[in-house]
């Protein structure tokens, strides 16, 4: 029988004072409902009663599941792929940036299919990628000659050695939080960057589709997070947060998926609405956006 995770304390900050926010469907793989509650003293929302570790595969296997198929089937994984290939040159010349780097050696953590990985690569980067489902292993094998790992291989990876880790919304999927970001931290060289990407459930969007926002996405998406929490997260670790960027076209695919599950079809000129508001907010204020990439590195001591 599948072990069902259930928590009585918040996955964050431990508090016991949680409770039920709202109830989401799970649109892609299951249509189960799943609860997500929210704790009254960090803020962190996470989806409650999911499915353990081992036993979460199945709510992986779809071809919609963009991220380990690179399936181009249907509108909206068209525009998803054609939006990758600008998001990509973008996130290798952040990386650059905030390393300082011109090459380095980068762990991308849930590196999927491989598209990242390979466009660092080419630009001299030593990559190496870790990714859960062997399916999208194969495809990056495939597809970019990347011979991604085993999720579990993070710890037996040289410590103090990279300069740059990411997870692109990778870290609301994982299981095992604290951990992960204890072992991240010990893996980076002194000055290293560990870049997160998550979506941020106090953005425009989010509050106005509620419990249809697709990127509640349960129950792949164990943890719902905000810019405070992600910030607590690092505290807890002995890192700070020293950049925060909008990423600016999630808010368009989000609002697009969200229309979809709400009304059964996408209502193309809604999306774009509340996409473009959620991207006029966060022009003024970076915390309002959609999904944000936070750039975290360990405290001088």
């Amino acid at each position: 029988m599948p072990v069902i995770v259930s928590y009585s304390s918040c996955p964050l900050c431990f508090s016991s004072k949680i409770s039920r926010a709202l109830v989401c469907k799970d649109h892609t793989v299951s249509k189960q409902d799943f609860e997500i509650w929210e704790c009254a003293a960090c803020a962190l929302r996470f989806t409650q009663s999911i499915p353990a570790e081992a036993d979460i595969s199945p709510y992986y296997q779809s071809e919609n599941y963009i991220s380990h198929s690179d399936t181009s089937k249907g509108v909206l994984n068209t525009l998803y792929k054609t939006a990758r290939q600008y998001t990509l040159g973008r996130k290798r010349l952040f990386v650059m940036q905030q390393t300082g780097l011109v090459a380095g050696q980068i762990i991308d953590v849930g590196c999927g299919t491989g598209a990242f990985l390979n466009e660092m690569r080419q630009s001299g980067w030593q990559v190496t990628g870790l990714e859960p489902d062997p399916g999208a292993r194969q495809k990056a094998k495939s597809l970019y000659r990347i011979e991604a790992n085993e999720s579990n291989e993070l710890f037996n990876l040289p410590k103090g050695y990279y300069d740059a880790i990411t997870m692109w919304h990778v870290l609301e999927h994982v299981h095992r939080l604290h951990e992960n970001i204890a072992q991240i931290k010990q893996l980076l060289k002194p000055g290293g960057k560990f870049f997160i990407a998550v979506p941020n459930y106090t953005s425009p969007d989010a509050q106005h589709y509620q419990q249809f926002w697709a990127a509640y996405d349960v129950p792949r998406h164990l943890y719902h997070f905000t810019p405070a929490t992600i910030r607590q997260l690092a505290q807890q670790h002995g890192m700070v947060v020293t950049k925060v960027k909008p990423m600016v076209l999630d808010s368009f695919y989000i609002s697009m998926l969200s229309e979809k599950y709400k009304h059964g079809s996408t209502r193309w000129l809604s999306a774009i609405w509340h996409g473009l508001k959620t991207m006029v907010v966060s022009a003024f204020n970076t915390e309002k956006s959609s999904s944000q990439v936070y750039v975290l590195e360990a405290k001088l001591k």
